[in-house]
């Protein structure tokens, strides 16, 4: 290669370096979903919210119904 094709792709190769950004990383991949909490602390738990008053008897229900699916 001559070395004026030489500077010719030297010239090139900065330009196309100024109109396009680098290439960038992919993102980082989520983290693990979380493990699936047990059923039976969640609802010891979601007792004791309730006997303390914190939760209603309709919503303590409500929640049961969703743990056990």
């Amino acid at each position: 290669m001559s070395e004026e094709a030489a500077r010719a792709l030297a010239r090139i190769a900065s330009a196309l370096e100024r109109i396009s950004p680098p290439p960038q990383a992919a993102p980082a991949p989520p983290p693990p979903a979380a493990p699936a909490a047990d059923p039976i602390a969640q609802l010891k738990e979601l007792g004791e919210l309730r006997d303390s008053g914190v939760l209603t008897e309709a919503e303590f229900e409500a929640q049961k119904a969703k743990i056990l699916g």
